[in-house]
């Protein structure tokens, strides 16, 4: 027996009911259709059926979104059941290099077949129930591709937040000097978040090899504002309450002018002109001597 969207019941419902009882009723059909589409057929290709199943749950979220009449919010809680999936499928043809244009296309070239089944099911496809049921099933794929297109984006901030804080972590060694005796040698801008990851990376260190002298060089910082200072003031109070005296080393004579100029109180930290001398201070304060190989010496060796 053929059910139509046309039934009589089904005239007084709102036209994103009726497209939410099609999609509902079709969903096996409107799969089998979109997994020999471009979006789904390069994405699952170990197997039809991995796309048959992807195209079903894309159905059935399209159907919960149009029953809440929601068909342009692309926040509907109906795309919340795909949108982690819908991401993947968009990151895997990212990575084959479609841009967005070329992968708004593809998600736009899976409304003719389901809107073709749709007009299938009145007596007469360009009624005017029709019509608005197409208009509706229309807004609500429209809705869909900028779905998958936020997802995009927010899977690309997520992934460029991830790879600045590995940046980060990079850019902020912790070097092993001497027994008990750990630095960190800065080079560029200090930022608030940088900060952060220099602070929690030192005090792992401090623990992870019992330092009790750590070492901050600034040699390769350009330039010190009153909110680096703060940084690093931050930074020698949590070294200090690991148990590890800090020394600041590598400030300029430029910097060194910046920061009487902001009126910036450093006399509480223990600073030293180069790195060379914060290390030679941490080993003499364990006991260890530093003398000059002598000529002689060192043409005998």
């Amino acid at each position: 027996m053929h059910v139509s969207v046309s039934d009589e019941n089904a005239e007084r419902e709102p036209a994103a009911q009726q497209v939410s009882a099609f999609l509902e009723r079709r969903r096996e059909q409107i799969a089998q259709r979109w997994a020999d589409a471009m979006l789904f057929r390069t994405v699952f290709t170990v197997s039809r059926d991995e796309a048959v199943e992807a195209g079903r749950s894309v159905a059935a979220a399209l159907a919960a979104v149009a029953a809440t009449g929601r068909l342009d919010d692309i926040r509907a809680p109906g795309f919340a059941a795909v949108r982690d999936q819908l991401g993947r499928m968009a990151a895997a043809r990212v990575r084959r290099g479609i841009g967005a244009d070329g992968l708004a296309d593809e998600v736009a070239a899976l409304r003719e077949p389901v809107t073709d089944q749709l007009r299938g099911e009145f007596p007469d496809p360009y009624a005017p129930e029709a019509q608005e049921c197409v208009l509706a099933l229309t807004v609500l794929m429209g809705t869909l591709r900028l779905v998958v297109l936020d997802t995009t984006v927010s899977a690309g901030e997520e992934l460029i937040a991830r790879q600045r804080e590995q940046l980060h972590e990079v850019a902020t060694p912790v070097i092993k000097l001497w027994e008990s005796t750990v630095a960190v040698p800065l080079i560029g801008t200090l930022d608030s978040a940088r900060s952060q990851v220099v602070m929690e990376n030192l005090l792992d260190a401090i623990v992870a090899e019992r330092a009790r002298y750590a070492i901050l060089d600034i040699t390769g910082v350009p330039t010190v504002d009153t909110l680096v200072a703060q940084h690093l003031m931050k930074t020698v109070a949590a070294a200090r309450l690991m148990g590890a005296e800090c020394i600041v080393s590598g400030i300029r004579p430029a910097i060194a002018q910046t920061i009487v100029h902001l009126g910036i109180d450093l006399g509480t930290v223990l600073t030293r002109a180069s790195l060379a001398d914060a290390l030679a201070y941490a080993l003499s304060r364990q006991g260890v001597e530093i003398a000059p190989v002598r000529m002689a010496d060192a043409g005998a060796r």
